[in-house]
Parts: C-alpha cells; structure tokens; sequence
C-alpha cells in the first residue's frame, strides 16, 4: 500500500476551507456534497469527508460512514430532483485505480435509461447548468 501524505492543498481541501467555489447541494457536520465541475452526466455529486484523509485505505471507518450515509441521501434526492432512472456511485483508490484529487470523495451520478456516461474530458460544463441541477438537488434535501 502506497505510503503517501495527506496534501492539504488538494483542491477538495480548498473547497472545504472555504478557499475554492463550489456549488454545494449539503453539509452536515462530517461531510459535504457538491457538483462534479466535470460531470459524467447530469446530476454528478462529489461526496467528501470533512476529515482530511487520502482516500479509502487511510480513512477512518467513522470518516468512511458518514461519507456513505450522505452519498445515499444526495443520491435518492437527485433521483428524484432530476428524475433519474438509476444512479452510479463510484470511488477510485491510487493512481493506478484511476485516484485524480487526492482527497476522499466518493461520485454520485443520476442515470437515465439510455444514456451512457460521458468521458472524462477534463473541461469544465456550463456553470449556469451546473448551478441549475445543484438548485434542483438542494431543494430536495432541504
């Protein structure tokens, strides 16, 4: 197992100090959820832990709970909010299973029947769309 520091600058570090935007849908005490400024597809959630930690092989297990419990609330509210026929919950591990940021956070995308993910591109979508399905979201866990 890759021995690896925590790097407090990663960018999810930045977002929950405050430093970065983002477009929340919920925080609680140990989590907060915001849109995937890349998505995969309608809807895409990030779900990080507020403790810092790498990823899943050095997270505590109270970290690891609380990041699940709201990945199936964010989930069931975008379901609903956007009228998904399904969702995909993703989380990567290392670079080699496919880790970018390297802070916790597990993905959360809607699914419709049919439409398959989009690639990850690295471009950014429209802000304003973004902005849009995290309202929608919002107003369902609220």
């Amino acid at each position: 197992m890759p021995e690896t520091a925590y790097d407090p600058s990663n960018v999810f570090a930045k977002i929950l100090r405050g430093e970065m935007p983002a477009h929340r849908v919920w925080e609680d005490e140990t989590t907060l959820a915001f849109m995937d400024i890349m998505p995969r597809g309608d809807g895409h959630v990030l779900v990080v832990p507020k403790v810092p930690c790498r990823n899943l092989l050095d997270a505590p297990p109270e970290a690891l709970a609380a990041v699940m419990a709201t990945a199936q609330k964010v989930a069931r509210a975008a379901m609903s909010a956007l009228g998904a026929d399904g969702v995909t919950v993703q989380q990567f591990n290392e670079t080699a299973g496919g880790q970018v940021v390297f802070h916790l956070h597990v993905h959360v995308i809607p699914r419709f029947e049919g439409v398959p993910l989009r690639p990850h591109t690295g471009e950014m979508a429209d802000q304003d769309v973004i902005a849009g399905l995290a309202a929608r979201i919002r107003a369902r866990l609220s």
